[in-house]
């Protein structure tokens, strides 16, 4: 794989995803098992084998930090408040897409220090493209294996808009993004993280997510994103934030490629109910 343009922990935990993407696209090519877990979202193999592939891969780096991830059993509240270091990891996201067989899922791992991603790694398998970032180094794209990394940004808001929304979820939030970015905009449904990504190398200016996500669908996408120059807001308007007690769900956010807007103000004018 071609070098990364900064740390060698970037490039560490970059050629780790490589690793679970090649462990998923095993069971990608043969006939599979769909189960249900206790929320009745599906798992596979698939899920089941990068979640070894990564789980082992974290274990030998920065000092054996804990995991957050979506295929383990999470550690409790009393035990996580005091954590300021860790990786937060959804070994593939976008499950339903995987067995839809449409190219549209990821795997995510993040590096979360006092509540914030700092690092964060996003991998289309299928694709091979491969977006990685961390705090002050920017966000790249390595668009398959060894391909030469290029350095992505968010582009400047203009009407209308292009919104990324959710392939599996449907669109909820239209008359809530009437307000805030007017009407006529674009829609482009895609699944996963890669809605993030699709804002944060300029092809799409927002993603609005109305309704619950975990913790560990956004934290990889939201670094990756915020270092294009982006955001990831709550609809207070202020950032999306990790490990803040005993649920791991999110607040419903909004993904933001121009952060130069006063988004929190048009968020406090709007009607949430919409």
């Amino acid at each position: 794989m071609s070098h990364l343009p900064f740390s060698t922990l970037l490039q560490q935990v970059a050629s780790l995803a490589r690793k679970a993407g090649d462990a998923i696209l095993l069971v990608y090519g043969e006939d599979f098992e769909v189960q249900r877990k206790v929320d009745q979202s599906p798992v596979t193999a698939a899920d089941l084998a990068a979640q070894r592939v990564i789980t082992a891969g974290l274990v030998q780096l920065e000092g054996g930090l804990p995991v957050i991830s979506e295929e383990a059993r999470a550690a409790a509240w009393s035990e996580r408040r005091d954590w300021t270091r860790y990786w937060l990891v959804d070994p593939l996201d976008g499950t339903r897409e995987f067995i839809k067989r449409n190219g549209e899922f990821t795997v995510n791992i993040a590096l979360i220090e006092h509540h914030e991603p700092v690092l964060g790694v996003v991998l289309a398998p299928v694709t091979g493209e491969l977006y990685a970032a961390a705090r002050g180094q920017g966000a790249w794209l390595q668009s398959r294996v060894d391909a030469p990394w290029q350095r992505i940004a968010t582009r400047d808001f203009a009407q209308p808009a292009t919104v990324a929304g959710s392939r599996s979820h449907g669109a909820a939030g239209a008359a809530l993004l009437d307000q805030l970015i007017g009407e006529g905009y674009q829609s482009m449904p895609l699944g996963s993280s890669l809605k993030f990504c699709l804002v944060a190398r300029g092809d799409a200016d927002v993603y609005l997510r109305r309704g619950a996500t975990s913790e560990w669908d956004t934290a990889a996408a939201q670094s990756v994103l915020e270092e294009a120059g982006g955001a990831v807001l709550d609809l207070a308007g202020e950032p999306l934030r990790y490990n803040r007690g005993d649920s791991l769900i999110n607040p419903e956010f909004i993904a933001v490629g121009d952060s130069a807007i006063d988004w929190k103000g048009r968020l406090l004018a709007a009607d949430l109910e919409a």
